[in-house]
Parts: structure tokens; C-alpha cells; sequence
């Protein structure tokens, strides 16, 4: 491909190089082959314009940097522009070309991952082909591949979606965090809706503010989505009214989902152990439906999945019956198993204060007896929402172990100390595999373990090491254990 046929690149320099043939492009000096385009970016750790010098000794053809670098002596052409990383986002997509036909991002701070999933499952019931992106990994009718970022960079970004329209994918739901929206890897998709969960305390350690970390989630909704486009914005968290007026200022269609909802309305929600009752009312159509989930937390998030499917295409009814067929995120109150007189345990991926706090909430009102969590705080990150954690494990269950997440470079000890210090009551136990193990081995009739805060991962992360570990197995192999110590095997 030309370098003129790359969206993003300046006049001046289209006149200049324009005829130059780029064969690729990264950001990562190391991924770097002839004739590539190498984007120079400034991090919050590394500053791209130090392997600039790398970049062109393995044959990269151009340099895309911002205004004012300094990248030494190159003897390659070198682009300056504003706005370097939107620039790659923007040539990435006109180099990959192709992206499925419906494209939807989900923001906000909870609930992505499951919104993703469950428009997927619901665009699927209704006969389309369909995909997701997002924590979880990649997920579509030929593939379910296990990844690590909640929102690719550019060019595997568009690589990627180029691919799921080679298989055949026409509809794609992916999530858009804060980090993903601030560092322009979106831009140059090409979206047909865009949707907004709700918002708590989340990666205070790189958003100043929480009023930067909104503004960073609202760029999905004032820069991104085309104007007069369907904006699904769930109407009950305290974010939602400003989120519904900056949507509404930037031209998009606002749909409102929950018990404020407009679009779609909550009328009605009767808990079970393992799935709820619900009715909501739209466009005059009263539907009762079964989720097969528990939670409330998850009746939020189906209905933004629905009001998506309902925004591109699928009839309400369609999106009313697909709600009642779905199948939990992975991490995601995952149901794990249950003791030999019928306690359920759970994993889910809550990490933060407030997914914390809903799942806890969400399983009381089926817990006859004690409600047990098993939790942590990864290391290298916000550290003021561990003592925050801390104070709500305490207040809503009854039981609480603390232990080990993902430490990273930190001291595990201290991190379980600042969770402590807003913890009274709560037991110390280092080893996640034997904490796990025994709550698993303390569960009575009647009561409820959540294991919370890794969720899907397979691995946990100490110093710079990732250990092989799952939640999932860990739990099921406890449960198991239990089994045959309780039958005599």
C-alpha cells in the first residue's frame, strides 16, 4: 500500500512521500520489518521516539511522531503530527481495510465484558454472525481465543477485525475502556452504536480524577460515534445523567435502559438462586421474561445488551427471547459448582470497589446463611481503593478472607495490610490456593463463597513472573476434594 492511500497522514507529507511503499505498522521497534511504518509513541513508562534508531535499522520506510520530538539522527523521512496515536489508529484502519458490518462499543466500569458477550449471544440468536472483543479475549463462530487487554492497540485491533470479517462476522461488540478511549486505539473504527454501564472508582492510577476518568469514557459518545447514532446509556447509576447530557450535546440518539429507562423500562425483578424473574416494558410491549442469571448487576447488563441488538437491527421480541438464553461471561458470577448439600460457589472478576460491592449485594438476597468472600488487590495499581474494599467485604458479608491477587512488584504483605486497616473481623491468608481451599471446606447449608478478583485470568502475576493459576480450577478442585473427604473416597 501507498503511503498516500494511509488515512491520518498529513498533506504535506502525502505530497512529499506520498508514493512510498508501506508494507506494515507498529509501534513496537521489535515487531518492525522493512518498509513499515513505525509510530514513535510517548508513554506514560517508555518514549517511542528512544527506538526510533531500532526501528530503522530493521527497515521501517517512515516515522510518525509527534510535534516537537527529538529523535536523534535517523536517516529516514520523518512525520510530525499533532496527534500521533490517532494518526496510527486512523492509517491502521485504512490499511486492514475491512470491519464487520455492525460495529458497537460498551464503556464504563463494570459490566463491559458481560455486555459484549451477551449482545454477541443475542445478534447470534437472531441469525447474525457475531463476535466480541474485549477482557476475555475474542470470541466468534470460529474461534474463542483467551487474550489480556480490554481494548487491543490499533493495528492488532484492525488485523483483527479485518480477520472476523474474513470468517464471515457481520456484527461485533467490543469494549472500550478508559485507557483504550484516552490513547486513541478506537479511532478509525467504524461503530454503529455505542453504550455506557456505569461508573465507580477505577485506575486512579493513571486518570488524575474521576472527572477525567468520565471524560475519558465519554470521547466514546462526543469523538467516536457518528452523529444521530443509537447511544445506550444505562439510566440508574449516579454517572448516568451527565453521561445521557454529553451524548445528547454531541448529537447522538440516547436510549435509556433500567428502572429510569426510556427505551427500555424495568418494571419488575423477582430473585432466584440461579436466575430472576423480570418485566420491562418497550415501545408499549409488555415482555416477562426468565434471566438465567443471578444478580442485579445482571439484569443491568442485559438490558443494555438488548437495547444494543434492539439499536442495530434485532426486534424486540427477538432481543426478549435471546436474554432468556444466555450464558454468563466467563469470571462473571461464575456458578463453579456446589457443596455436597447444595452451598454455591462463585468466581467473578471483581477488582474494584463497586463490582465489589454488587456482587456481594446481588447474592444476599439468596443466601439463607452466611455469605463467604475470598479477595485481594492487585499490585502496581490504585492503592486507595484497598482499604475502600476492605470496609465494603466487611460490612457485606459475613465472612472474609483476604489474600493474595496479583502482587506484581509490590510486597504482597503490604497490599493485604492496607486492605486490613478498613477490615476488622477479617482472616489473613496468604497462599490464594489455601485461602481458597479453606473457605471451600467452611461452607454450611445455606451459605454462599464468592471468590472475587481474578475472575477468568489463568495466570497470577508476582514480580514479573505469571504463575500458572485459576480460580475456576482452584475452586473446583476444592469442592471436589471436599466431596470425597465427605464420602469416605
Amino acid at each position: 500500500m501507498k503511503l498516500k492511500d494511509l488515512n491520518g497522514i498529513p498533506a504535506l507529507a502525502i505530497s512529499e512521500l506520498g508514493e512510498k511503499t508501506i508494507n506494515g505498522l507498529t509501534s513496537d521497534s521489535r515487531l518492525v520489518q522493512r518498509g513499515f511504518l513505525f509510530a514513535a509513541l510517548k508513554g506514560s513508562k517508555a518514549d517511542g521516539g528512544t527506538y526510533a534508531a531500532d526501528a530503522a535499522a530493521r527497515g521501517a520506510a517512515v516515522i510518525v511522531t509527534s510535534k516537537g520530538a527529538k529523535l536523534g539522527k535517523i536517516a529516514l523521512p520523518i512525520i510530525y503530527v499533532d496527534d500521533p496515536r490517532r494518526t496510527l489508529a486512523l492509517a491502521a484502519a485504512s490499511f486492514y481495510k475491512l470491519q464487520p458490518d455492525v460495529m458497537v462499543a460498551i464503556t464504563g466500569t463494570s459490566g463491559k465484558t458481560s455486555v459484549a458477550s451477551f449482545t454477541r449471544q443475542i445478534w447470534a440468536q437472531a441469525g447474525f454472525a457475531s463476535a466480541s472483543i474485549g477482557t476475555t479475549g475474542v470470541v466468534s463462530p470460529k474461534r474463542d481465543d483467551y487474550g489480556s487487554l480490554t481494548t487491543p492497540d490499533p493495528v492488532e485491533l484492525h488485523k483483527l477485525l479485518r480477520e472476523l470479517v474474513e470468517e464471515g462476522v457481520t456484527h461485533a461488540a467490543m469494549e472500550a475502556s478508559s485507557h483504550g478511549l484516552d490513547q486513541r486505539r478506537l479511532d478509525g473504527v467504524r461503530l454503529s452504536a455505542g453504550a455506557f454501564t456505569n461508573l465507580g472508582r477505577d485506575h486512579m492510577d493513571y486518570h488524575a480524577t474521576v472527572e477525567e476518568y468520565h471524560a475519558a469514557k465519554l470521547r466514546l459518545f462526543t469523538e467516536l460515534l457518528p452523529k444521530g447514532a443509537p447511544a445506550v446509556i444505562f439510566a440508574d447509576d449516579p454517572f448516568s445523567k451527565p453521561t445521557i447530557a454529553a451524548a445528547t450535546e454531541a448529537g447522538c440518539t440516547v436510549l435509556t435502559v433500567g428502572r429510569k429507562g426510556d427505551f427500555i423500562t424495568l418494571k419488575r425483578v423477582e430473585h432466584e438462586r440461579f436466575r430472576q424473574h423480570v418485566e420491562v416494558h418497550i415501545a408499549g410491549e409488555i415482555y416477562e421474561i426468565t434471566l438465567p442469571l443471578a444478580g442485579d448487576f445482571q439484569v443491568a447488563n442485559g438490558l443494555v445488551a438488548a437495547g444494543l441488538a434492539i439499536a442495530t437491527g434485532v426486534p424486540a421480541a427477538a432481543a426478549m427471547r435471546g436474554l432468556e438464553r444466555l450464558k454468563g461471561a466467563p469470571g462473571r458470577l461464575d456458578l463453579v459448582g456446589a457443596t455436597e448439600d447444595g452451598a454455591p460457589a462463585y468466581v467473578d472478576y471483581a477488582h474494584k470497589p463497586d463490582a465489589l460491592e454488587n456482587v456481594l449485594a446481588s447474592v444476599r438476597p439468596f443466601t439463607t446463611g452466611r455469605v463467604i468472600v475470598v479477595f485481594g488487590c492487585g499490585g502496581d495499581r490504585d492503592k486507595g481503593k484497598r482499604p475502600m474494599m476492605g470496609e465494603i467485604a466487611t460490612r457485606l458479608a459475613d465472612v472474609v478472607i483476604v489474600t493474595d491477587d496479583n502482587p506484581r512488584s509490590e510486597v504482597p504483605a503490604t497490599i493485604r495490610s492496607e486492605i486490613l486497616a478498613a477490615a476488622p473481623g477479617a482472616r489473613e491468608i496468604p497462599d490464594r490456593r489455601e485461602a481458597i481451599r479453606e473457605a471451600v471446606a467452611m461452607m454450611k447449608s445455606g451459605d454462599t463463597l464468592i471468590v472475587a478478583g481474578k475472575g477468568h485470568e489463568e495466570g497470577q502475576t508476582v514480580g514479573d513472573v505469571v504463575l500458572p493459576f485459576s480460580d475456576h480450577a482452584e475452586v473446583g478442585q476444592a469442592l471436589k476434594d471436599r466431596l470425597a473427604r465427605e464420602s469416605g473416597a
